[in-house]
């Protein structure tokens, strides 16, 4: 599976973006696809998940009730709807996929055997 992320850009505190992520491939349903964010000097920390096979979701406490994971299996999209976007938002955003993802394990980089190549977020105040 190769991912291509974009819509990453300059945004200002308050506002709203929505980051895409596109997979080329088969079996895109088998996927739980996430959403991971890398700010200058930080470690990698996950952001949102979405699971294969069931509606289910996860997000990091950081983000929950402002960004929103979704995916369109038929069109081999995951997309990750920020909104109230803060200063402390602004890093690489990059999404990831591992194939039939335990549960337990949805938050863990090293889990992730497929990765896109990142884009910008810059949230200024």
């Amino acid at each position: 599976v190769q991912l291509q992320a974009c819509g990453g850009g300059l945004v200002q505190a308050g506002d709203s973006r929505r980051l895409s992520c596109i997979a080329s491939g088969r079996s895109f349903n088998i996927y739980t696809l996430a959403w991971f964010r890398q700010a200058p000097g930080k470690d990698r920390e996950f952001v949102a998940a979405s699971r294969y096979g069931t509606s289910a979701t996860y997000y990091s406490d950081s983000v929950k009730g402002r960004f929103t994971i979704s995916r369109d299996n038929a069109k081999n999209t995951v997309y990750l709807q920020m909104d109230s976007l803060q200063p402390e938002d602004t890093a690489v955003y990059y999404c990831a996929a591992a194939s039939f993802l335990h549960d337990d394990y949805y938050y863990i980089t090293r889990y992730y055997n497929f990765w896109g190549q990142g884009t910008q977020v810059t949230v200024s105040s």
